[in-house]
């Protein structure tokens, strides 16, 4: 047969077959291998599954076990996650009941969760100005010193915390930083270092407080509950000048005492305000996995102050006798944008 016959016989066979359409998942983007930053967009669609006509489509990340689900043949977000390697699972569903996985392999760059105009303090940890007092929001009574050390360390200047306590008590440690009263978005970064035990910690907090324009004081309260395994945060129940200062339990499971000891662990915690002291809780990151908040409550309080941004690193008791703790923090750095 020559060429020009094979030509011909080729766009026959073309013309009178029927090409079948791309069967499971195809993800557009992210590429596999890729770099991207946070949140990055996903695209990708599924017409048929194992020869069944999709009805839905989802997708999570790593070993996560909460799956977003569409009920389409297309999926396009946008997706937050921790700096770091990822694997992202999209899925398709069929209509009697298949199953299809396409797994991208991705990194999240740094730069992808905080924008390269953020204004930052860093080694905070290293300051001169922190003080400690008892929370008279715990029971019980507590006490705590301090002091700058190489080792262990990660910069060669972090900041061992020391709490001695009796019936639950909570010891806060307080630093004042600067002021910022224009900024909305925040990332409070910072390494933590359990020494020997965690078994007379409770709960581990970490605190922003911002004085806004207003005067109005926002205070973004974030801690790792080891009463309820969950990360928690604060609300005004009431108003700024009446307030109610109360904790609220997200969905997100953390418990302190589960952490593994001497060593150091990655905390990020993003959320961001409004004018009116409406504060979005975002995301938190414990050693690259990152996990949602997305509550958004009151967190403005009229208490008097002068512009400050202020931070604090609480650590509460464990148990009804005595007990004691160290930890230590490093790297504290706080991004506002």
């Amino acid at each position: 047969m020559t060429i020009s016959k094979r030509v011909v016989l080729a766009i026959a066979l073309l013309a009178t077959s029927t090409i079948p359409a791309l069967a499971g998942v195809v993800v557009s983007s992210p590429g596999n291998y890729s770099t991207v930053g946070s949140p990055f967009p996903l695209s990708a669609y599924a017409s048929t599954c194992a020869a069944q006509n999709v009805v839905s489509m989802g997708y999570s990340l790593d070993n996560g076990t909460n799956t977003t689900i569409v009920y389409n043949t297309s999926v396009s977000a946008s997706i937050p996650a921790a700096a770091g390697g990822h694997t992202l699972h999209v899925k398709a569903w069929g209509n009697s009941g298949a199953v299809c996985v396409t797994d991208v392999s991705i990194t999240v760059s740094t730069a992808g969760l905080i924008p390269p105009y953020a204004a930052s303090v860093g080694g905070i940890q290293s300051l001169s100005n922190w003080s400690a007092v008892h929370d008279p929001g715990t029971p019980g009574s507590s006490t705590g010193s301090m002091g700058v050390t190489s080792s262990p360390s990660r910069s060669g200047a972090a900041r061992r915390f020391t709490t001695s306590y009796s019936y639950y008590g909570g010891e806060r440690y307080t630093v004042i930083f600067g002021d910022d009263q224009s900024a909305q978005n925040f990332v409070f970064d910072t390494w933590v270092y359990i020494a020997g035990s965690s078994a007379g910690i409770a709960n581990l907090e970490i605190d922003l407080s911002q004085v806004m324009p207003n005067g109005q004081t926002v205070i973004f309260g974030f801690q790792c509950d080891g009463w309820s395994g969950t990360w928690d945060y604060t609300a005004n129940k009431g108003t700024p000048t009446n307030y109610s200062d109360q904790w609220v339990q997200s969905s997100a499971p953390c418990n302190v005492r589960s952490w593994s000891t001497n060593t150091w662990h990655h905390v990020q915690i993003a959320y961001s305000r409004n004018s009116s002291g409406y504060i979005t809780y975002n995301t938190v990151s414990l050693d690259g996995v990152q996990q949602s908040i997305n509550a958004t409550v009151l967190g403005a309080f009229q208490l008097g102050w002068g512009p400050v941004l202020l931070a604090n690193v609480q650590v509460d008791g464990a148990t009804s006798g005595s007990g004691s703790s160290t930890v230590y923090v490093d790297d504290m750095t706080l991004y506002r944008w």
